[in-house]
Parts: structure tokens; sequence; C-alpha cells
């Protein structure tokens, strides 16, 4: 009975992540050509514009979204009105923060000394208010692991504020094209959403569940406050001390990284946390799947980060044009910074799942802390002092990331270094060996085909050859499921 369940928590876990996978590859492998044509059409001023308030945008929205959407899904009894609850809470927040970021639309403006940017705050803050619905849909997929709903609705949105998006920037509308398409796809996919999930709200509504909800969910919006304002402090400074274009050159730097790391990283955790809630209890399994998680994660991501910052220049030649090589060194320490990513997600998404949200909320005070301390040590250093410090803040955020599961799940953070060292030796190599390839004088086309071929074929051989246990459990599994697919 035990290995039934075991198999039906196993089956549903690889569905749904097959399904997130796949709605991340298809949702991100459009933004990313339609990045590549926008860029080619509009100018690094155009997309600074809009960069220089996202910080305010990311902010609001995860008030907005305020932790309870993890508390729905991490809540093992959660029903219709709790999900009622929640959704006329998120409105009534999406509302009054929209409200709010209209009225701060021309602080922010005069803080920037950028005129434009109150109109553009006010239309873009739009997305706030549908932020309130989208929230509670995404939780209710969620937590019944019906990531296939995601697939349709993301990729639905993503084609179609594409179409509007490159539209407009052809007939040369400049920084109103990302801002149209921006606006687009979050309403699109909550439209999608809303006629293909089967839940809607009622009139119920329950302070005392509220209540209940936000003992967990309040500090996961501190955490995610703290962590959505670290984030985007680099960004604010830069903003603020340099030019708007050398914030579009650290954003775009960081976007190709960002979006392999959504890819998989993102369809492996968005899946873990309401299965791990499932075996809340089961400190054994809960470890093995957060150890699994980590290896995966690390063995799939490593080597796509070491291979990307090996090849950062001819790929922005090739993608970008020439007027986008300034955010090449940008890329390079964004596969570093995201290549650890694995160690942050796994044990967070634990403790998540074991309710123990003020842990959460005390490591990113920790974070934060460290975090701003070392931005404000490297500032008077330049921006190349200020990438080196937030290197080696994520390094230290890794540790402390993982110190609890050290008490909660026997698994501390040697253990889950020794658990990456294979992916990392391998990716390493593999790296330096694809850089090399780059100092060929050879045609960009000729070159960047051969430097991805050689690496990946480099990667897989060697993990084949060592006989490394994740490339072992990948093959396995994916054999397991083209047979059951086959019969």
């Amino acid at each position: 009975m035990e290995d039934d369940q075991k198999e039906g928590i196993r089956k549903k876990a690889f569905s749904g992540f097959f399904w997130r996978f796949f709605e991340r590859i298809a949702a991100q492998g459009v933004q990313l050509l339609v990045s590549i044509i926008l860029a080619r059409l509009l100018t690094p001023e155009d997309y600074g514009i809009i960069a220089l308030i996202t910080v305010f945008i990311s902010i609001s929205t995860t008030i907005v979204g305020s932790g309870l959407g993890n508390a729905l899904i991490q809540k093992i009894d959660a029903d219709q009105i709790d999900f009622s609850s929640v959704f006329y809470i998120n409105m009534l927040l999406g509302f009054l923060m929209y409200m709010l970021l209209f009225a701060a639309a021309p602080l922010i403006a005069d803080f920037y000394h950028e005129p434009a940017l109150v109109k553009v705050l006010r239309v873009l803050g739009l997305t706030l208010i549908i932020a309130g619905i989208n929230g509670v849909q995404r939780a209710y997929v969620s937590r019944h692991l019906q990531f296939k709903r995601f697939f349709f609705s993301t990729l639905i949105g993503t084609l179609i504020s594409a179409l509007i998006g490159i539209g407009m920037a052809y007939k040369g509308m400049g920084y109103w094209a990302l801002v149209a398409q921006n606006l687009t796809n979050h309403c699109i996919d909550t439209l999608v959403l809303w006629f293909t999930v089967r839940w809607r709200p009622t009139r119920d509504f329950s302070l005392r569940r509220m209540k209940r909800l936000y003992s967990f969910g309040w500090k996961l919006l501190a955490s995610s406050l703290l962590n959505t304002m670290y984030s985007n402090v680099f960004s604010l400074v830069v903003g603020k001390i340099y030019h708007s274009a050398d914030l579009a050159y650290y954003n775009r730097g960081n976007q190709i990284p960002a979006l392999i790391t959504t890819n998989i990283d993102t369809s492996i955790q968005s899946v873990l946390l309401p299965v791990m809630s499932g075996i809340q209890n089961d400190r054994s399994r809960l470890k093995a799947m957060v150890r699994r998680s980590i290896r995966i994660s690390a063995f799939t991501m490593m080597p796509a980060m070491a291979g990307l910052a090996a090849i950062a220049e001819p790929l922005t030649c090739l993608l970008l044009t020439e007027k986008w090589l300034p955010s090449v060194p940008y890329m390079r320490v964004s596969c570093f910074l995201y290549s650890l990513w694995s160690i942050h997600t796994s044990n967070l998404q634990a403790i998540n799942a074991m309710g123990r949200s003020d842990i959460f909320l005390k490591l990113e005070v920790i974070k934060s802390i460290l975090g701003i301390g070392m931005l404000v040590l490297t500032i008077p250093g330049g921006l190349g002092m200020m990438l080196a410090g937030m290197c080696l803040n994520s390094i230290l955020a890794t540790a402390i990331n993982a110190a609890p599961n050290r008490k909660f799940l026997n698994y501390c953070y040697g253990e889950q270094i020794r658990d990456i060292l294979p992916a990392a030796a391998l990716s390493a190599a593999m790296g330096i060996v694809v850089w090399t390839i780059s100092l060929l004088n050879l045609n960009l086309y000729l070159m960047l085909a051969l430097q991805i071929s050689m690496g990946a074929a480099l990667y897989m051989g060697l993990a084949a050859l060592f006989k490394i246990d994740s490339f072992s459990y990948l093959i396995q599994t994916a054999k397991q499921f083209l047979y059951k697919r086959n019969l």
C-alpha cells in the first residue's frame, strides 16, 4: 500500500515536472526569440526606461501576493473558503497597491530625473490588479498539480503579446512596445486560466481562516519583500548613479541565464513544494527528495551556465548585434550566480514544505543585511567591485540557506557541496574547452555550432564515463516514462 502511494506521488511529480518544464521551455523560448527581435529594433535606452521601474513593480507585486499563495499550497486541508477568502484579499491589495503606485509615479520620475516614467508606471502598474486574480489561480493549479493548465495559458499569452510588442516596436513606438507586451501577456495568461481552471470564487469569506493563513503567509511575504528588494537594489543603485543604458546592459546580461534557470530550476521547484508538503512529516523521504532535487538541478544547470559563460561574446554578437556587447560581463557574472541556484531553492522549498516560514523569514533577514552591507562596501569601487561582491555574497547565501536543514533533515552544507561537486567539476572542464574554441579564428556561426555541439557531447560523455548518479537517474526515468507512454 505504501509502495503504491509512493509510486503515485512519483508519477504525479514527474507528470507535473513534464508539463511545467515544457511550459517554461515553450514560453521562455518564445520570449527569448521576441526579446532578440525587440533588442534589434529598440535601443538600450528604451530598455533602460522599463528597467528603472522594475523594482517598484516587483515590490508591489510581491505585496499583492502577500505570501498567501504558498500558504494555500502548504496547508493540507485548504478548501473553497480558504481560496475565496484569499482571492478577495488579493484583489483588494492589488487595487490599493495600484492606487499607491499611481500617486507615487511623479515622485519616482523625479528620483530618476526621467519625466516619461510617470505615464509608463501608471500603465504598467495595471498588472498589479491582474496579479490579484492570477495569484489564486496559480496556487490552485499548483496545489492540484495541474501544470498542463500553465502550459496553455502561458504559451497563448506569450505568443499574442509577442506579436503586439514586435508590431509596436516596428512602428517606432519605443519603450511603449515593451509596456504593451508585458501588460497584454498578464491579461491573456489570466483570462486563459479563468476559462480552463474549474475553480471560481464564491461569496464565502472567513476572517478566522485568513488569520490562520497569514500566520504562515506573512512571514513568506516579509521574506519575499526582503528578497525582492535586495534583488532589485543593485538595479536601483545602477539606475540612480549611472546611465539608464548601463542598467539595460545589466538586465540584458541577466536575461538569458535567468531564462535557462527558469526553464530548469523553476520547473523542478514548482512541483516540489506541493509534493514535499504532502510528505512533510516523513523527514527521511523529504531529505531524499531535497537531495535528489539538488543533484538533478546542479547536473542540468551548471553545464548550461558554464557553457553560456564560455560563448557569451559570440552569442551576443549573433543574437543582439554588437551594440549589446557591454552586457557580456554581466551575463558571465549572472551565469556564476545562477549556477548555485539549486542549493538556494531546494533548501528553501523544504523549509516551506515543513511549514517553517519563521525560519524562512530569518534567513531572508540575514541574507538581506549581508547583501546590502556588501553592496554598500563595494559601491566606491565601481561596477566591477559591486559585481565581485554579488558573487561572494551568493556563495555565503548558499551556506545560510542550507544551515537549517542540518537540524531538520540531517543534511548539512558539506554534504550538499559534495552532492554538486561532480556536476561542478564536469561543467568547469567543459566550459574551459568551449571557451578555448573561441580563440580560434572561425566564422561566427561555425564557431558557435562547434562550441555548443562539442560542449554538449563532452559533458554527456564525461557523465557517462564517470557514471554520474544524476545522469543515470535521468536516463532511467526517461526510459520508464517512454515505456509507459507506449503501453
